[in-house]
């Protein structure tokens, strides 16, 4: 790994499950293992978003989709409102609730014209 003290820019790392990490690269190596520095997870929903502070985050290289660098001038130029912890929670708790609905609504519909989806669970991630 490769240690890089006093870097002063922040970085985005999108990981296989869809969470979004936000924080100071301090480290990386050949296999794209991370390490990040007052990391904060950004869950967003809708136009608005949250910040929950994790800290120091070690991520494995498999996990990353996306690294990329943040440009601080325009980080402040979002469209998207900054809401507290507690209200973003709830709003991806509903948000997921409804997407459950939808998903059952669907495959209720397909039963009754005879064709099976195969649960998500069942299927291999790779």
């Amino acid at each position: 790994m490769n240690y890089m003290p006093g870097t002063a820019k922040k970085h985005l790392v999108l990981l296989r499950d869809g969470r979004t990490l936000i924080g100071y690269l301090r480290s990386i190596d050949q296999f794209a293992n991370l390490v990040l520095h007052q990391t904060v997870e950004r869950i967003h929903v809708g136009k608005k978003y949250g910040d929950i502070p994790r800290g120091i985050f070690v991520v494995r290289g498999e996990n990353v989709v996306l690294l990329g660098e943040i440009d601080l001038e325009k980080e402040s130029d979002t469209p998207l409102q900054q809401v507290s912890i507690e209200e973003i929670l709830e709003e991806q708790r509903v948000e997921q609730q409804a997407k459950q609905e939808s998903e059952k609504l669907k495959v209720q519909a397909l039963k009754e014209r005879g064709l099976s989806v195969p649960r998500a669970d069942t299927l291999d991630e790779y």
